[in-house]
């Protein structure tokens, strides 16, 4: 079992940058592939962001490239996922999860996932 705590999310104007962090309890963390998902009112959950277990590979939804970036902390059991030049569009409930099932490997398909945060929102104003 492994229990995820997202934090970092906030309020902040168009533009500007946010760091999520995600801490995982169990040290079998490392093995695992985790992700970044998001939700906004009204709409799916949608992928953002994966890393595979060693932090060597990553990917990322389109709209997200080249202004968020995922990274992970083995030694820390921690994930992070740095928001640059946020919109307004960006706004929603972020989650981060965790796969035992992809075998390390990096996934963006959110039923890979069995282990999930409790989320952090993030509001981006115009």
């Amino acid at each position: 079992q492994v229990q995820l705590v997202e934090s970092g999310g906030g309020l902040v104007q168009a533009g500007g940058s946010l760091r999520l962090s995600c801490a995982a309890s169990n040290r079998t963390f490392t093995s695992y592939a985790m992700g970044w998902f998001r939700q906004a009112p009204g709409k799916e959950r949608e992928f953002v962001a994966a890393i595979n277990w060693s932090g060597g590979s990553t990917y990322y939804e389109n709209s997200v490239k080249g202004r968020f970036t995922i990274s992970r902390d083995n030694a820390k059991n921690t994930i992070y996922l740095q928001m640059n030049s946020l919109k307004p569009e960006d706004t929603a409930v972020y989650y981060c999860a965790a796969s035992s099932e992809s075998l390390g490997i990096a996934t963006m398909e959110a039923g890979m996932y069995d282990y999930w945060g409790q989320g952090t929102q993030v509001t981006v104003s115009s």
